[in-house]
């Protein structure tokens, strides 16, 4: 009788975690099978043991079949449900049960740092001709410790990602592969230093360059909170989990306009979750994941011991794909050959592969992630890239790259060389003359000691001036362009009125000759994009490129392609980004601007291409790169996963433009939030914000609803991100100009070519 009560909790266990899947509604009369559970239990001594039996296998059997009614016609939504479930397997069963042994690293359980985030040195065992192979990784994920407040339900604090980017150096010291596990519905948005999205910057920008093989499993990938780990070689997702740019829940908010604090319709959140796209098929079409692990019915748990096996089995697998594909032809030839003459049907490599590389393997392993990265999101915008539009354009890139590497790497430097033996020489032979021609040097100065103390005549200014000597400061702005805000005629008030006693302001003259500045404060007001590009850059030196890149509806959300429409029509222009060739005082530079007129400055598959493109140009032909941010409300969630990807992508291209000697330049101006901030933005060295400007992770909104705490006004101020070492200063609109070209004439590498 025992053993029919265990199967009787253990059907009870299946029937709650349906319930769970459907939201818990009768579907499928589930009210009524649970209600027969309890009764059973009540009146187990009641029934004989047949009796008992016949009636638990009557409801295993009912259970089995809704069980196979609901994997047939699982939603989106429910996938979701499956991976939030307190029966879902997490990364603390898969280093029990996938590893052979491991030492988790930086403490343990509640006496971790941010135990969010676990790090692990394991080692992983498999058997080649019945003989026992074991190797070392660093395992690294977050643990969302169902049931464990402490772990924060797998939302990672800065310090937890600091964390993780530690331990991924300490794997690439010691040159074993890293095995990511990424179980988090999103980063924990803290601003206090390090920051969240410093953080995660941090984190891709150092993953695009990491000298060992990394692959990466998802379960739950919650937009910047996935990224923090999940720039890898080979990207794989279980069949069950989800990978998203937004949570359903959050999406829906943002779509229904909800108030804060109001509920979100239910039907609207799963309507969201569709549109999204976030399944492992979605992604695998979309080409953001490499492979999809297969789990069992309605997702692998905790107790599911042959998908661990499977599991175990996929990483071994992709680590030696990787690892592969960095060696010699022969290599390749040797595994293909042996994999034939055994018929082999398993999936895992019959052969024993070292996983440490050498230098050329390593730079093969970082050519192909580059490559990987490049490529990754390109399917979501229409529009020809203009250095890869034809023969012409390739032929002239080519040329572009073989001429500014002369001019600037080799006859530059060369040009250095000999001018710094020129000025050894001369200084050794200044020396000697200076010995020489000393006495008679002793004898002019003197002669005119002399001569100069006799009465001077007194010069007297006319009080004319020659038009030649008048100078026209050139670093002032070029006013050029007067805002049309600055056609009302009325006054208003400075939001700082109360506390500074500012006067009223008469909008002509505030958008005016005062640049949308407070004159007694300093508050910057609102300024449109137009102003900045006629004020800030020289005159008709702005050339666009890339114009033809437009921004699409890849994954055919509801709606939008209308909205899209509407923001091209607006604007007159395809893209949320600006890129184009200008001038600071004659220096030339390539220019990135995302701005708020179309779609609020987010960023998608279309903005992403443009500015890694840009990158590219400015790395090409060794010119300083401004990235100027108007406006950007993060990634544009319509795109799904496609958006999320721009954010490793574009982090690659700013990491091999700053390896290359480049010189880049972030400034943030209104407000500037989520992933680009917390990616190819927000690696930068040189960062600086516009008076006025909000920088940070989310919104306070957001904020409130993940953390329950309330955050003061100046929260995302730019006087709070320079105290926290976001950003490196801050700068007055009508001092911007000035300000670059200060930027651009002291910063950055001697390789730039006016340097």
């Amino acid at each position: 009788m025992n053993e029919l009560l265990k199967q009787l909790l253990k059907i009870e266990e299946r029937i709650n975690y349906l319930l769970q899947i459907k939201d818990y509604t009768n579907w499928g009369n589930l009210d009524g099978f649970k209600k027969n559970c309890d009764q059973l239990k009540l009146t187990v001594y009641d029934h004989s043991e047949e009796e008992f039996s016949a009636a638990i296998r009557k409801l295993n059997d009912s259970i089995t079949f809704l069980e196979e009614r609901a994997e047939e016609h699982l939603t989106p939504m429910e996938r979701v449900r499956i991976v939030r479930s307190i029966q879902r397997f997490t990364l603390k069963d898969i280093l029990e049960n996938v590893y052979e042994d491991y030492t988790e690293l930086g403490g343990e359980e509640d006496a971790n740092i941010d135990p969010a985030m676990v790090c692990a040195k394991a080692t992983i065992a498999r058997r080649i001709k019945n003989k026992p192979y074991t190797a070392s990784v660093m395992v690294i994920g977050q643990e969302s410790g169902h049931g464990e407040e402490y772990r924060n339900g797998g939302s990672c604090r800065p310090e937890g990602n600091e964390k993780a980017l530690r331990y991924m150096k300490v794997a690439e010291t010691e040159g074993i592969p890293i095995h990511f596990y990424i179980f988090t519905p999103g980063s924990y948005p803290v601003e206090e230093y390090p920051g969240a999205a410093q953080q995660i910057a941090r984190n891709i920008y150092a993953m695009t360059k990491l000298r060992v093989p990394m692959i990466s499993m998802i379960s739950e990938g919650g937009s910047g909170g996935a990224e923090a780990i999940g720039l890898a070689d080979f990207r794989m997702m279980a069949s069950h989990g989800y990978y998203s740019v937004i949570s359903p829940e959050g999406a829906a908010a943002i779509e229904g306009k909800i108030r804060e604090g109001s509920k979100v319709p239910r039907e609207l959140i799963e309507l969201c979750a569709d549109r999204l796209r976030l399944t492992a098929k979605d992604n695998l079409e979309n080409k953001t994941i490499d492979r999809i692990i297969y789990e069992p019915p309605l997702g692998a748990r905790r107790d599911d011991f042959a998908f661990f096996s499977k599991l175990r089995s996929e990483m071994l697998r992709a680590t030696d794909k990787v690892v592969l594909s960095t060696k010699s032809f022969s290599a390749l030839r040797t595994y293909e050959i042996r994999r034939k003459k055994h018929h082999k049907n398993t999936e895992e490599l019959q052969l024993e592969v070292p996983w440490d590389l050498n230098r050329e393997e390593v730079k093969r392993l970082l050519a192909m992630r580059s490559k990987k990265y490049h490529n990754m999101g390109r399917n979501g915008f229409s529009g020809n890239i203009e250095a890869t539009d034809g023969l012409y354009n390739l032929a002239r890139v080519k040329t572009e790259k073989i001429y500014y590497s002369l001019r600037y790497d080799v006859m530059k430097n060369h040009k250095k060389q000999v001018k710094k033996v020129l000025t050894d020489v001369s200084g050794e032979g200044s020396i000697i003359l200076k010995r020489i021609t000393e006495p008679i040097s002793a004898i002019f100065d003197f002669l005119q000691k002399k001569k100069d103390d006799r009465p001077q005549k007194l010069i007297t200014w006319s009080g004319r001036q020659s038009t030649t000597d008048r100078r026209v400061d050139p670093l002032e702005l070029t006013d050029t362009y007067t805002s049309p805000l600055a056609n009302e005629d009325r006054t208003v008030t400075c939001p700082n009125a109360e506390k500074f006693g500012c006067k009223d302001l008469w909008i002509p003259d505030l958008y005016g000759e005062f640049a949308g500045v407070c004159e007694t404060c300093g508050h910057h007001f609102p300024l449109e994009h137009e102003w900045y590009l006629e004020n800030i850059f020289d005159p008709r030196s702005i050339r666009h490129f890339n114009q033809e890149i437009s921004s699409g509806n890849p994954l055919s959300y509801t709606g939008f392609s209308e909205r899209l429409q509407a923001s091209k029509t607006k604007t007159g222009r395809r893209s949320g980004n600006m890129t184009f060739h200008a001038k600071i005082n004659g220096i030339q530079i390539i220019v990135s601007m995302l701005y708020s007129d179309f779609r609020n400055g987010t960023v998608g598959s279309a903005e992403g291409e443009k500015f890694a493109q840009a990158c590219a140009l400015a790395k090409r032909k060794k010119r300083p790169f401004l990235a100027y941010i108007h406006t950007t409300g993060g990634i544009r969630i319509q795109e799904g996963t496609l958006g999320v990807v721009q954010m490793p992508k574009c982090t690659m291209a700013v990491r091999e433009y700053i390896d290359a000697g480049g010189l880049y330049l972030v400034v943030y101006d209104n407000n500037s939030y989520a992933g680009p901030v917390a990616s190819f933005l927000g690696c930068s060295p040189y960062q600086f914000a516009i008076r006025s400007s909000r920088v940070g992770f989310a919104g306070p909104r957001v904020i409130r609803e993940t953390t329950g705490t309330e955050i003061p006004p100046d929260y995302h101020s730019a006087r709070n991100a320079l105290k926290r070492g976001h950003i490196q200063g801050i700068w007055d609109r009508r001092e911007f100009r000035r300000n670059l070209y200060k930027a651009l004439q002291t910063m950055g590498s001697p390789s730039l070519y006016y340097r």
